[in-house]
């Protein structure tokens, strides 16, 4: 049996893939432990993960609501993921002296767990949790390329083998993509083993929580539709949740909703027959029954919902989310809105759209079976067993300077 040790940053979103995919391999009878924030990691990856703690943010904070395009992306790595990068590499470090995986699975945008492992000696694959990565996401973006590619070298050279010279966004051996081409198109990754396994959603299929399931039958004979902005847009969505909200009441008899709100952005707004809020939601077990997704194009819920063949209208609003509304429009499986602009009129157009043309629904369940027939974390599991098991060269212990002290110590559950 081998040894693997997850490597994830502070951000729900990439953290249940990679439960998923942990929690296979240890149904396979290998060991998992994982490096990152001991609280968030021991909240998704199941009984009592093994974590050894990483310093580092508990998630992004301090980005101004309204930044958006190369703002955002800069704000992004200059200052959360470079910066996680550096916190967290000590205790990576740490971790893999005390666990000694056979393989390191790293976050694609934790470059913590690539930049240490190849410092040390030991080999790993990249956990790619959104496909911006994959397309040529950049290209209209002058310079960013070139920034962001500096950036990384920074890293390298502070964590990092500074000899190395491939992107550490992509392993050499193998990068996990947690989609397929039926919704990414023609993807380019540079010297990376690519493995299509679609979403990983093992860990998230059961109802959980005090979700009061009856309320989905009080007004039978209208679609359903859940409207959710994600977990990191918590600051950024009122009005275009009220806006939601006010196009679903619009057609009141035809549609009714399920919103997350997990800011508290809509207030007190009255429960009923149409519209039902709550600050969270079990977000897989519910897209069983959805008619459309109405969302910010954040992967995970892109992907969980066509892995269930429900259409979306999209809303991006920063990060990949551009890039994966664009995927989702070029697939035929969504209508694309402004979420700056878009108002009820437009919104409540678009779930017309997705929910009563059928060339919609057929999208999205062509990317479903796709979605299917990849075959998750199960797959995942596979690839990653058949590159642990490959030979590779000794981990190596010796010194990492100039890292700071580290301050990775083990955790088993709280």
């Amino acid at each position: 049996m081998s040894r693997f040790l997850f490597v994830v940053p502070p951000l729900t979103g990439h953290i249940n893939p990679a439960a998923a995919v942990a929690a296979e391999l240890a149904a396979r009878g290998h060991e998992v432990a994982w490096a990152g924030r001991p609280a968030i990691v021991e909240r998704l990856a199941g009984e009592r993960p093994r974590v050894y703690g990483c310093a580092g943010p508990d998630h992004l904070a301090g980005r101004p609501p309204q930044l958006r395009g190369v703002a955002a992306l800069k704000f992004l790595w200059a200052d959360f993921l470079g910066p996680l990068a550096e916190a967290m590499a000590p205790g990576v470090a740490a971790a893999i002296t005390a666990f000694r995986p056979d393989l390191v699975v790293a976050d694609q945008q934790t470059v913590a767990g690539a930049l240490v492992a190849e410092r040390l000696g030991v080999p790993f694959a990249t956990s790619s949790t959104t496909s911006a990565e994959l397309t040529d996401s950049m290209a209209g973006l002058p310079g960013v390329d070139s920034w962001l590619t500096a950036l990384l070298a920074r890293l390298r050279e502070r964590i990092g083998d500074p000899a190395a010279t491939h992107d550490p966004r992509f392993s050499p051996l193998l990068t996990l993509a947690f989609t397929t081409p039926e919704l990414t198109g023609p993807c380019l990754t540079p010297g990376t083993v690519l493995r299509f396994v679609g979403p990983a959603l093992a860990s998230r299929r059961a109802p959980a929580g005090d979700f009061p399931w009856r309320w989905l039958d009080l007004a039978p004979g209208t679609a359903p539709v859940l409207i959710t902005l994600g977990t990191a847009n918590a600051d950024a969505g009122a009005r275009f949740l009220a806006e939601s909200v006010a196009a679903v009441r619009a057609r009141a008899g035809r549609l009714r909703a399920v919103v997350c709100d997990p800011g508290g952005l809509l207030g007190a707004v009255a429960p009923g027959p149409d519209v039902l809020v709550r600050p969270s939601l079990p977000q897989v077990a519910l897209l069983e029954r959805m008619a459309a997704v109405v969302c910010h194009a954040g992967h995970n819920t892109v992907t969980e919902s066509l892995w269930h063949g429900v259409p979306l209208v999209v809303a991006p609003i920063r990060d990949d989310q551009p890039v994966v509304a664009a995927q989702v429009v070029g697939a035929g499986a969504g209508v694309r809105v402004k979420f700056a602009r878009a108002g009820r009129e437009r919104i409540g157009a678009a779930l017309d759209a997705v929910v009563t043309d059928p060339a919609y629904r057929d999208a999205a369940r062509r990317i479903r079976d796709a979605f299917r027939a990849a075959g998750g974390e199960s797959a995942a599991a596979a690839h990653l067993e058949e590159l642990a098991a490959a030979p590779g060269p000794a981990v190596r212990t010796g010194a990492m300077t100039p890292l700071p002290p580290t301050e990775g110590h083990a955790h088993a559950g709280q």
